[in-house]
């Protein structure tokens, strides 16, 4: 049980702390927002995907298997989304300067029901979730789903809060509105390419 329970922590340290839509957009508020404002997206974030992890194993991806055809609505909707919010991103300047002011997805820092909501529509996180159930919690009882929730929100937060502390102290360094712009492109770019498993599949 040791064991498993180790290899979970380190499954769970290395998705989360690896490059994916949610790294990028926490780098990008960041840089924008700064951490304290960034807080919610980071919980959204953790006890957004804790959530699915522990609904995935509990048998709600099972209707992905009744009707395949929902995979495809699932890529289709991800990757219009993602782009919408890879756009907003580049969009964004630094607080208070010029017409976005600084705001991403919609004007503002991303809220914690949104970052929990985005959970459902990012492709990283299931295939972390699948992933998870399906090889630490093969019995698929609620009580070993709900450890690997837990393991999942204890780990990501900390993981994540990496990406947000990296930009913050990007944004040192983003001193004008043209490195700014540029550094939100980058970002912008990098979370269109992160959808590259899911086009190519």
């Amino acid at each position: 049980m040791q064991d498993v329970l180790l290899a979970l922590v380190g499954f769970a340290f290395v998705t989360s702390v690896t490059p994916g839509p949610n790294n990028m957009m926490l780098m990008a508020s960041g840089a924008n927002f700064g951490f304290r404002r960034t807080v919610p997206h980071m919980l959204g974030i953790s006890l957004g995907h804790a959530l699915m992890v522990f609904l995935v194993g509990m048998g709600i991806g099972e209707v992905f298997v009744v009707w395949p055809v929902l995979n495809r609505v699932l890529e289709v909707v991800a990757v219009a989304y993602m782009l919408w919010l890879a756009w907003k991103i580049a969009g964004s300047g630094a607080p208070g300067n010029g017409k976005s002011g600084g705001r991403v997805a919609g004007g503002r820092p991303f809220s914690f029901w949104q970052a929990a909501g985005f959970q459902w529509v990012n492709p990283k996180a299931w295939a972390m979730a699948l992933t998870a159930t399906t090889v630490y919690a093969p019995g698929h009882g609620w009580a070993a789903m709900a450890l690997v929730a837990v393991v999942f929100a204890s780990v990501n937060l900390p993981s994540v809060s990496v990406w947000t502390v990296l930009g913050r102290e990007v944004a040192r360094v983003l001193t004008d509105a043209r490195r700014r712009r540029w550094f939100n492109w980058g970002m912008a770019g990098l979370l269109v390419l992160s959808l590259w498993p899911v086009v190519r599949g």
